[in-house]
């Protein structure tokens, strides 16, 4: 079972990902996070298998959790999600540990 951690600023964009993963047989929805604080603790109290990030967070930069997040936990995957379309931007966040970046829209890079 894949246990996911949802973490988003928007409680729609939460909401929407729950229904999707949880519509999944192998998957869950372990926690939600709108913030980098409520994403650490979910993070340290969980049993995920996944952490699906937003890259735009009111408190912290999801670069910045990103990192910490490899730093803690570095075989924990995360997938980075944004609506900014840069390829630039998503080799950086690749490059720092991301395990994949989803756009909001849709389309996905993965390396």
């Amino acid at each position: 079972m894949i246990k996911v951690i949802v973490v988003d600023d928007h409680p729609v964009v939460r909401r929407g990902l729950k229904q999707i993963i949880e519509d999944e047989p192998d998957m869950e929805v372990a926690g939600e996070a709108k913030n980098a604080g409520e994403c650490f603790s979910l993070v340290r109290m969980t049993d995920c298998t996944l952490v699906l990030l937003d890259i735009t967070l009111p408190d912290r930069s999801g670069l910045d959790v990103l990192k910490q997040l490899k730093y803690e936990y570095p075989k924990l995957p995360v997938l980075i999600l944004s609506v900014h379309s840069e390829d630039q931007y998503a080799v950086r966040l690749i490059k720092a540990g991301a395990s994949g970046y989803l756009m909001k829209e849709g389309r996905r890079k993965n390396w």
